[in-house]
């Protein structure tokens, strides 16, 4: 009985290691999976923190091109304001001659020098515009081309080809190779000759 108390002894002590063994394991797995845990969290901590900066840095940069878009309508605005200061500052002269010559012919009654003073001031006029790019373009004698003409009326020309300009009723102008105003035309078209056809096929018939 004493051997068998001695073989029931060891089983217990064989059953309890093993316990003692599973509960060892079972307390490290529980350990593992606290430590997973605690690192999940940590790095769930870091992202949060990390989308927390992101978030700050786009409300900044929001900001800044906010500020920057507001700085530029501001600059356009003050562009926009002054742009036309230098060239109506060439201007000037041609305003101040103009004023001259009319009162020079007011007071001299010379038609001739006023004709003369226009002419002078128009063509340094159109040389001045030249310089900022607005320019004109020769329209009579050239085919009419609706980019740059606008026809008022057509009439009869037997001495040149149909849809010739034949008369410049008002000046074209370009800006930067960009038609600004089409000249205003007459254009050529061939003359009747139903009349003569008509005449001659009656003389045929009698």
């Amino acid at each position: 009985m004493g051997q068998g108390d001695g073989e029931m002894s060891d089983r217990e002590k064989e059953t309890q290691k093993n316990d003692n063994k599973a509960q060892s394991e079972a307390f490290e797995k529980e350990q593992k999976d606290i430590d997973e845990m605690e690192d999940l969290k940590k790095q769930l901590e870091e992202k949060e923190q990390e989308l927390a900066e992101c978030k700050d840095k786009m409300l900044r940069l929001a900001a800044e091109l906010d500020n920057f878009k507001k700085r530029i309508d501001r600059e356009k605005a003050e562009y926009m304001k002054y742009a036309l200061e230098s060239f109506a500052k060439e201007l000037l002269p041609f305003l101040d001659n103009l004023e001259r010559a009319v009162q020079s012919a007011k007071e001299s009654k010379d038609i001739d020098a006023l004709i003369e003073g226009l002419d002078l001031t128009l063509s340094g006029y159109l040389k001045t515009l030249e310089k900022f790019g607005l320019k004109t373009f020769a329209a009579e004698g050239q085919r009419f081309d609706p980019t740059f003409h606008e026809a008022l009326t057509v009439e009869e020309d037997h001495t040149v080809d149909e849809n010739t300009v034949i008369k410049e009723l008002l000046r074209g102008y370009t800006l930067h190779e960009r038609v600004l105003r089409p000249a205003l035309v007459v254009v050529s078209k061939k003359p009747e000759q139903s009349g003569s056809q008509e005449s001659g096929q009656n003389e045929s018939n009698a």
